[in-house]
């Protein structure tokens, strides 16, 4: 087979790269797009096998995407998905380098952040277009021998020759330009001295593994242009997860630390009525998630929220945001042990906003109750379920209808509440409180010396003792309550 060389990358004009394309990559990411969407990479990013790339002097993530890239062999302009394929020559593997550290900067253009000097490597071989079935391709790609993306060309979200007559409607792609396909799930950071290497093939052709080392850059950013900056954000889009960054799990980044045993059994046993008492001496006065029903009445919950906000549907946005690993799935598949998700549905009553299978999942992975201002479908099966959910109304309706799922664990309003991820949630039959977890010890410990004098006061009206200096006591009745308190409530 022909091999990539100097003549391959001289006679390549442009190098157009899919954003999304695997479905293992779709649902890393958590959104699956209607359409396929692109960026241009400069030809002078394309480099051959067993070249060396620079991770830019000040960067921290240098990131790969094994690729199977597509060179153009006839000039393709307005064609048709059925006569596309025949304007490829050839596939060959392709590595889809770029620094994370500088996309804040490039507005989604990639420019900097995937356009530096050797970027692009393909090669090394050069596998003819007619030779293969476009829809059994192998990709696969190497991190210092370790194999870290396997994947086929069998369900992709957009085929080649889709790409190739999508492209052709407003450009002409013209021979030797090359398109990169898009990356499987398995992306990751290289760091200098690591080496990598992608493997295309189909049945017994291969392209040989296009193998690229990382050196450290040497040269500095001038301060004229925009410099790496890095979040944990970009850690784990890098990284492909925050466990792999070595970030925080979200859950524990979001709530912060865990409730501990001992407040949590002070806090369930005290009345949510003395609880919202005594947020009130604080000047705590919106605290209460209110207008809502539960599914288990019987049942006292305390935990730490997480937190799903929903905005009202718009139909071409819940195309790219209300399929796939969305944020609905996301929030359910990440909450803990304890953990309860309150949903921010605007108090939107005519759609469902969970439904016995997620929160069925959010069951097994240990939720404490799940709250939400609008609607649950299949409330039978939600409302035999061991975990309680707090909703608005049952409605049979999709969720399609009126929301999108948009943002989890951030401040969200629920119930005409703020709730932020972290934030305790009390809830029982009486009513569901949001308690700034700063103040839980403090409130809850005057909670339980608030019910103590309470049961005290219980106990006089009982014996026939008039309210007036009782209740609230007076310093005659404190007095013979401190008495009754060393008595161990034995004496009146």
């Amino acid at each position: 087979m022909e091999q990539v060389n100097e003549d391959t990358l001289a006679s390549t004009r442009k190098v157009i790269a899919v954003h999304i394309n695997y479905p293992s990559r779709a649902a890393q990411r958590g959104r699956t797009p209607a359409q396929p969407s692109y960026f241009l990479k400069p030809s002078s990013s394309l480099a051959l096998t067993g070249s060396t790339v620079e991770r830019p002097a000040g960067c921290e993530l240098l990131g790969y995407e094994g690729e199977i890239a597509l060179v153009i062999g006839k000039a393709a302009r307005r064609v048709s998905i059925e006569d596309a394929w025949s304007h490829v020559a050839a596939v060959t593997a392709s590595n889809d380098l770029g620094v994370y550290d500088l996309r804040w900067a490039d507005k989604g253009s990639n420019l900097r952040s995937k356009g530096g000097d050797g970027f692009t490597p393909v090669g090394p071989a050069l596998i003819p277009a007619d030779a293969v079935d476009p829809a059994q391709l192998r990709i696969r790609t190497w991190h210092n021998g370790h194999l870290v993306q396997d994947d086929t060309t069998e369900d992709l979200l957009f085929p080649f020759a889709r790409l190739v007559a999508d492209l052709s409607q407003l450009l002409t792609l013209e021979e030797g330009d090359i398109i990169l396909t898009g990356t499987p799930a398995g992306a990751s950071v290289a760091k200098p001295g690591d080496v990598l290497e992608v493997e295309v093939s189909a049945s017994n052709l291969t392209t040989g593994r296009l193998a690229t080392t990382v050196v450290e850059g040497t040269t500095p950013f001038a301060d004229f242009g925009a410099g790496p900056k890095v979040d944990d954000l970009q850690r784990e889009e890098a990284y492909g997860s925050r466990e792999a960054a070595g970030l925080a799990p979200a859950a524990e980044a979001a709530v912060g630390p865990a409730l501990s045993p001992e407040l949590k059994a002070k806090l369930e046993s005290v009345a949510t009525a003395t609880l919202s008492s005594q947020m009130r001496k604080r000047g705590l006065n919106n605290v209460s998630i209110d207008g809502l029903q539960g599914t288990r009445p019987d049942r006292r919950v305390v935990g730490l929220a997480r937190t799903l906000r929903y905005v009202p549907n718009r139909e071409d946005l819940f195309k790219t945001h209300g399929g796939g690993f969305n944020a609905q799935k996301k929030a359910i598949d990440s909450v803990n042990e304890g953990e309860i998700l309150v949903m921010e549905a605007r108090g939107e009553k005519g759609t469902g906003t969970v439904g016995d299978i997620l929160a069925l999942r959010a069951q097994v992975r240990g939720a404490a109750a799940i709250i939400t201002d609008g609607g649950v479908r299949d409330f039978t099966a939600v409302a035999g379920l061991d975990m309680p959910t707090y909703f608005a109304n049952p409605h049979p309706a999709v969720l399609g209808r009126r929301h999108i799922p948009w943002d989890t664990d951030i401040t969200i309003a629920c119930g005409g509440a703020t709730v932020q991820p972290g934030d305790i949630i009390v809830a029982d039959a009486d009513g569901i409180l949001v308690i700034p977890p700063a103040i839980a010890e403090e409130l809850v410990d005057d909670c339980i010396q608030q019910e103590k004098e309470e049961a005290f006061i219980f106990e006089m009206v009982k014996q026939g003792n008039s309210v007036d200096g009782l209740y609230p006591m007076n310093a005659e009745w404190q007095n013979k309550y401190a008495e009754w308190e060393r008595m161990g409530s034995r004496k009146s």
